[in-house]
């Protein structure tokens, strides 16, 4: 597999999960209040999006590429070292899994009890709860997409039409079911993207402080390899502990 197919999986797998949660809110609200709002929200936030990546775009294209690919693998390591180590968590039983189903019924809740408040002819609630939820979620798909462009020739391109065939997948599916997705295994999805991230984060961090990988991109692999086993091997300590911790622990009321 190429650094480009890499790329494009890593970038594709990490902006899924972040639209998925988005779809929830836009679902719930439409659902619950009106379309017509939800959808001027969700719009107005990919707007304001594009002109995000716009500008910066440029900016970071002015950096040397050494110091970018540090700069970048360093924020990719701090970001996928988040998500990795949530997701080993979760997949320990130390933090409970991410329920859509859950959220969209508590999005929908809220929507309910929300007062109706029209300005300009929007359902204001709609509108705010709606454009605040694509964009928070796109802000981190942007930052996807900037950081993984910018640290390879074509990169942008390639993370950009990863995330854009996410969108498309996630919208299709979405207007479909009108539902949360919430049979998407998320933990896993989740457990991946950050594998990938840390890949990435380790490789080109290592690439711009001068590091020659053995193999160039199959280096890629190895890396992945590594942490992948690393990482189940930490799920099993930590299942391991909890249970152990369990049996040390008699249940509430015993030798009453």
């Amino acid at each position: 597999m190429t650094r480009g197919s890499f790329l494009f999986l890593a970038a594709f797998l990490a902006s899924g999960v972040e639209m998925v949660e988005a779809l929830t809110i836009v679902l719930a609200v439409g659902v619950t209040r009106e379309w017509r709002s939800t959808l001027i929200g969700a719009g107005v936030a990919a707007v304001a999006l594009a002109i995000l990546v716009a500008a910066l775009g440029p900016a970071i294209a002015a950096v040397p590429i050494d110091v970018l690919r540090i700069i970048v693998g360093t924020l990719l390591l701090v970001f996928g070292l988040q998500w990795l180590r949530k997701a080993i968590l979760r997949a320990a039983g130390y933090k409970p899994l991410h329920d859509e189903a859950a959220i969209y019924a508590q999005e929908r809740a809220e929507a309910r009890a929300a007062a109706s408040e029209q300005r300009a002819t929007l359902d204001w609630y709609s509108f705010t709860v709606s454009f605040k939820g694509v964009f928070l979620e796109g802000v981190e798909v942007v930052f996807i997409v900037i950081t993984f462009g910018a640290a390879q020739d074509h990169g942008v391109a390639i993370a950009a039409a990863a995330a854009a065939a996410a969108l498309v997948l996630v919208a299709a599916v979405g207007a479909t079911v009108r539902e949360p997705l919430s049979r998407v295994p998320e933990n896993t999805l989740k457990f991946a993207v950050g594998l990938l991230l840390t890949t990435f984060g380790t490789f080109w961090s290592g690439e711009g402080a001068g590091v020659s990988w053995p193999g160039e991109d199959i280096a890629l692999l190895a890396i992945l390899a590594l942490l992948m086993i690393t990482s189940l091997a930490a799920v099993r300590v930590l299942r391991r502990e909890r249970y152990l911790a369990s049996l040390a622990s008699p249940p509430k009321g015993a030798g009453a």
